[in-house]
């Protein structure tokens, strides 16, 4: 994490309106990293968590608040089962690792998707680094595992007609409101910006929800390649944007902006 007291840093102080306050990043292309250079698969994923730890400590140095990064999805329980075993061990060791660091560091850990599949001594893993770093107010790391926004939806809606079922609220009071608050995590602000690695445009049902009015940045470079260039280029394009929430040019509207002011594009 970057020394508040250091002089001539690389990491400026972020200017409201220009550096998001929550970035949201899909972490794409481990497999055709490794695949470029006649690794296994495995290798694409081991260095795919060097480039988090890079992403996770340049996000602190910026004062990013939080940061969401697509770790498991539902539809990775497809991928073959070897794969699968090595990316839990992955996680694992990540949590025994690093949850040290990220607590010393001030990092709050918040993980987001279904418990159902996920094997009892991860979700202790998981119970456990987020107890232990629930106190925490530098940053916010949340791990969508697990995770799909279509379910994610889906589960909210069912909170609510559960709810109108037990005569706690009538069927005409929902509203987005209501369903952004029976999300998993209603009091984290939606992301601001969106980032893609590997070239591919599209969510693959990340946070589909709560990107309605997101940035999204694309970048080329594979997964692991993801350094603090590579997140300088996606911030200049972030703060380069006008953005509106579907208002005129230069005139928000309503909380739509998490707080941030609506930036005139260069």
């Amino acid at each position: 994490m970057r020394d508040d007291n250091k002089q001539g840093s690389d990491f400026p102080a972020p200017e409201a309106g220009v550096m998001p306050r929550h970035i949201g990043i899909i972490m794409d292309g481990n497999g055709r990293w490794a695949a470029a250079r006649g690794l296994p698969r495995v290798e694409g994923h081991r260095r795919g968590v060097e480039a988090l730890r890079r992403a996770i400590r340049i996000a602190g140095d910026y004062r990013i608040p939080f940061l969401t990064i697509y770790a498991f999805s539902t539809e990775n329980w497809r991928r073959p089962a070897q794969e699968v075993t090595y990316l839990m061990g992955l996680l694992r060791r990540f949590i025994r690792n690093d949850l040290a660091e990220l607590h010393g560091n001030g990092v709050r850990v918040r993980v987001i998707g279904s418990r159902e599949n996920v094997p009892p001594d991860i979700i202790a893993l998981i119970d456990e680094a987020e107890a232990m770093t629930r106190g925490n107010a530098n940053m916010t790391l949340v791990v969508a595992f697990n995770y799909g926004s279509r379910q994610e939806i889906a589960d909210a809606a069912r909170r609510l007609v559960e709810m109108v079922a037990r005569g706690e609220m009538r069927a005409d009071e929902i509203d987005m409101d209501r369903l952004s608050g029976a999300m998993f995590a209603p009091d984290i602000p939606d992301p601001d910006l969106i980032i893609r690695t590997s070239g591919e445009q599209r969510l693959s049902n990340f946070l589909m929800w709560q990107a309605a009015y997101a940035e999204f940045v694309f970048l080329p470079q594979h997964w692991p390649d993801f350094d603090k260039a590579a997140f300088d280029q996606a911030l200049a394009q972030f703060a380069a944007r006008e953005r509106r929430f579907g208002a005129l040019p230069g005139v928000v509207t309503g909380g739509a902006t998490n707080g941030l002011k609506v930036m005139t594009g260069s």
